[in-house]
């Protein structure tokens, strides 16, 4: 019995620990990239899956000592996938009292349609996605889109862009969208992916699984996931140090000509960002 008890407290102190350091981070990324301000109704998007539930949950709990009035209504895309369980965010929501709306789009039968049999299909349907949740937020006159991306996605995305798309990008915290009329926030771009995942196991989430695309296991960003996980477990600290590099960008050292003059007058008359001088070799070395 003793040892029952013992248990059940060491998970609630690694618990309240845990929810302390995403909330901290989430705080954080908040403030850093100024997300949330006075006023604001931000459109919580609400998969089913481990980081929206976990985004909902954690921006719930800073609503509820932020010295600014915001609102947080959470919208979900039902898709029309098969089996898909309509009931259970109703429900989730429903208890927790907050307010949402529940998006009915048939993308499913336009994705299965247009991409050929054993094609990854989640680039079409988050294209797809992406179109219905801003056209939403436009119509019903919210000011700020959160998305649950934390900071693995982010890196994920990054490599992807290098290995496959031959670009240097990531995803970054706030967004303005092309058409200007969305901003998209990601409060959880400080939070790790590991810790989302003990986060959600210990919230017993009612968690949804996608069987669109989340069972295609050949996926790209698989491959980049396994191959991140691998170099934390190598390499500790792997991780954080590259995540700084995507917030310490020194322009002058790469090789962009659209976006820093490396010819004629212009070079000359322009000094390095960042740097005393310019030097290929590896400044770690």
């Amino acid at each position: 019995m003793h040892a029952i008890v013992d248990t059940d407290q060491g998970q609630h102190i690694e618990f309240n620990k845990l929810r302390k350091k995403l909330r901290h981070e989430t705080g954080r990324a908040i403030a850093d990239f100024n997300m949330i301000e006075a006023g604001d109704r931000v459109m919580v998007c609400l998969s089913g899956g481990k980081d929206s539930y976990t985004m909902l949950d954690l921006l719930l709990g800073l609503k509820a000592k932020a010295p600014i009035d915001f609102e947080l209504v959470a919208v979900n895309l039902d898709q029309k996938q098969p089996d898909f369980p309509t009931h259970i965010l109703p429900d989730y929501l429903a208890r927790l009292g907050v307010p949402y709306h529940i998006i009915e789009r048939d993308t499913y039968s336009v994705v299965k349609r247009v991409v050929p049999e054993n094609k990854t299909m989640c680039g079409l349907c988050s294209r797809l996605r992406r179109g219905t949740l801003y056209g939403f937020a436009e119509q019903h006159g919210f000011t700020k889109i959160a998305l649950g991306h934390h900071r693995d996605d982010i890196l994920e995305t990054l490599f992807l862009n290098m290995f496959h798309g031959g670009t240097l990008k990531a995803m970054p915290p706030w967004l303005k969208s092309d058409d200007g009329k969305n901003i998209v926030i990601r409060p959880l771009a400080y939070c790790r992916e590991m810790d989302i995942e003990r986060y959600a196991e210990y919230c017993d989430f009612p968690i949804i699984p996608c069987n669109l695309c989340g069972s295609q296991d050949h996926l790209q960003r698989q491959a980049i996931k396994s191959m991140l996980r691998d170099w934390q477990q190598r390499f500790p600290g792997r991780m954080e140090n590259i995540f700084s590099a995507v917030q310490n960008v020194k322009a002058s050292q790469l090789a962009d000509r659209a976006l820093y003059p490396f010819s004629g007058q212009q070079q000359a008359d322009t000094p390095f960002m960042g740097a005393g001088m310019a030097s290929d070799e590896d400044s770690a070395l």
